[in-house]
């Protein structure tokens, strides 16, 4: 499909009326060294838990949330276990869920100025847990809305959640800034006629968010 035209700026400057971020490996990482030991242990290539985890037909059912971590888990394991045994391939499988994570500070910083322009909506493919993982990083306040993948039982690249997305933010489809880390995220955005942003570091945001990287000035 052939993305649709970037919509022109408005009579405030800006070519959106909303920002939808996507929350992982934009705002959240994940630390997955301790994962990584334990792969080398095993005898495994770093990396091998991961692409099991998140092949598309072990993550989906847990991304829309239609088995539980635990399931998710298990499923992991069952695809180890030949190669490793199963009592490992159950440590790494709850390796990969139980990874630690924190949140990138300027990321935050950035999108907390865009939202006094703004409405600011989370828009991610995620577990049921998401609530709990928000407030474990102190994020709860961050956005106006979150959408998440597991609640509405529709994932990016999904045209469906997008359309949810701007319409939590209150504002049409065309007038969107969609930013996410993913290329196949970016053009389903795209195609829709938001404009979009390929996230690869925090400057990223800063070039797409444009005037409203800055605090917005409340007049006296």
């Amino acid at each position: 499909m052939t993305p649709a035209p970037a919509p022109s700026p408005d009579s405030t400057g800006r070519a959106f009326d909303a920002v939808l971020c996507d929350l992982d490996n934009v705002i959240r990482f994940y630390d997955t060294a301790p994962l990584a030991a334990l792969e080398r242990a095993a005898g495994l290539p770093e990396g091998t838990t991961a692409d099991l985890g998140y092949a598309p037909e072990t993550d989906l059912p847990l991304l829309l949330g239609r088995i539980t971590p635990d399931a998710w888990v298990e499923s992991i394991a069952a695809g180890l276990t030949e190669r490793v045994g199963a009592e490992r391939a159950h440590e790494l499988g709850r390796a990969l869920a139980d990874a630690p994570f924190r949140a990138d500070e300027e990321v935050v910083a950035l999108l907390r100025r865009a939202r006094t322009h703004v409405p600011l909506v989370l828009v991610t493919n995620a577990t049921l847990q998401l609530d709990a993982d928000l407030a474990l990083l102190g994020l709860t306040d961050l956005a106006d809305a979150v959408v998440s993948s597991a609640v509405e039982q529709v994932a990016k690249p999904d045209p469906a959640i997008y359309r949810i997305a701007a319409g939590r933010a209150g504002v049409p489809v065309k007038r969107c800034l969609f930013v996410d880390d993913r290329q196949e995220n970016i053009d389903a955005a795209a195609a829709l006629g938001m404009t979009t942003a390929l996230y690869r570091e925090p400057d990223d945001l800063r070039r797409a968010l444009g005037p409203c990287a800055e605090e917005a000035v409340v007049a006296p």
